[in-house]
């Protein structure tokens, strides 16, 4: 199957947006199908496309940024947009000239909210929209997920198909569209890696001045050994010749260019006695295990790894179906002082919560439902759903708005 050929559930989302909003901006990972996307729509819609990916181009906007945009066509996708800061307030100006919603659908494969000529230029001017590389519902093009039916207790009692080795095959293919295309796991892996290469030269070097730029792929690295574990920045800084406060501003970049999710721990209103510390997430499990050198074969057979990797993957498979589903999703971990705590835990700007504990085996007991049942005390009538899920065949429900659901129903 072809990049192409994948759906893109935030689609829908997207042309909203145009239809009443000035500049959308559609943000996320390098690769994962931001430019496909915006064409697509462009294309309908009679968009004129431009990539900063074109050192020309480049020089010419940030020579004359005015002049740059003046001379736009009325609809304009504008790829890669982080190269060219310069450009915001310049497109601040002519929005505050002509407000016609979708004049701009931009892309970025960093954070720019983070630059801060933004911050003052294009604010309740734009729509921001987060893509991450593909949800399995997108692969397979099977629905649009499990996310959908949690907040709504909306489980049906059917079976589903055991993963089983299958698992870790899901775990180590990511959702990245060009090496979901590769055959071989020698060919996905080389994509990765050139993938990181480009990341290094390019985008991190054009972000911010870094002094030790072999340490990148070193950092990121570890950040994958520690995926889906309490964040240990000594851990990560030890290694290196370089101070803490470096190192941590380096992992800040990781972040910016959407490659590592820091979770937070979720507190609520009685917190004294829950662990504060957040969680570390890779973006995507295909990068985390070509970063580790896992094929699918040992990850099946290093269950310690698995059960990391398996947690990374449901907590990204549910963030992307959040995306379209559920945009103003909040995303938390939870775990108190006696070690008891629940994997993701999700909570909507109304206050519901819903939450997922996840394990690798086939079967599942009473007692792997300890964590959901705290959570639950502790939020009382904002409790909506608590799931763990499982490689097992069939929805179970073990009383109380908790239920055992097979891992392929995500």
């Amino acid at each position: 199957m072809s990049e192409t050929d994948y759906p893109r559930f935030l689609q829908s989302r997207l042309e909203e947006a145009l239809d009443d909003t000035p500049v959308v901006l559609i943000h996320g990972p390098r690769q994962c199908g931001k430019t496909t996307l915006s064409q697509k729509i462009g294309k309908q819609r009679g968009y004129t496309y431009l990539s900063f990916d074109d050192a020309n181009l480049v020089v010419a906007a940030r020579t004359d940024p005015v002049g740059f945009v003046d001379r736009l066509d009325e609809k304009v996708i504008l790829d890669e947009v982080q190269h060219v800061p310069e450009l915001f307030s310049s497109i601040k100006h002519a929005v505050d000239r002509n407000r016609k919603a979708g004049r701009f659908l931009l892309t970025g494969s960093a954070n720019v909210l983070l630059l801060p000529r933004l911050a003052d230029s294009l604010a309740g001017r734009m729509e921001i929209m987060n893509l991450r590389p593909l949800a399995r519902c997108e692969i397979e093009d099977a629905g649009t997920g499990l996310l959908s039916r949690l907040f709504r207790n909306d489980f049906e009692f059917r079976c589903a198909g055991r993963l089983g080795a299958g698992l870790s095959a899901r775990v180590v293919a990511g959702g990245f569209p060009e090496p979901l295309r590769r055959r071989g796991e020698g060919r996905k892996s080389q994509w990765y890696h050139n993938y990181l290469d480009t990341l290094v030269q390019r985008d991190i070097r054009d972000l911010a001045r870094i002094s030790s730029l072999d340490a990148m792929p070193k950092i990121l690295k570890l950040a994958a050994a520690q995926s889906a574990q309490l964040l240990n920045m000594s851990e990560i800084a030890a290694p290196f010749q370089i101070s803490r406060q470096t190192v941590s501003s380096y992992f800040s970049l990781l972040q910016n260019i959407f490659l590592v999710d820091v979770l937070p721990a979720w507190c609520g209103n009685r917190g004294k006695r829950l662990i504060k510390a957040p969680k570390i997430h890779m973006t995507d499990t295909g990068l985390a295990a070509a970063l580790l050198g896992v094929t699918a074969g040992q990850l099946d057979s290093d269950r310690a790894m698995l059960g990391h990797l398996l947690e990374s993957y449901a907590y990204n498979e549910l963030r992307r179906q959040a995306s379209w589903t559920e945009p103003r999703l909040g995303f938390y971990h939870f775990r108190d002082k006696d070690q008891i705590e629940v994997d993701i835990v999700m909570e909507q700007s109304g206050g519901g919560i819903a939450a997922v504990e996840v394990k690798a085996a086939a079967t599942v007991f009473e007692k792997d439902f300890r964590g959901l049942k705290k959570l639950q005390a502790a939020v009382g009538k904002a409790w909506k759903a608590g799931i763990v899920l499982y490689d097992g065949e069939m929805v179970l429900s073990f009383g109380g708005r908790m239920y055992a659901v097979p891992i392929s129903a995500l």
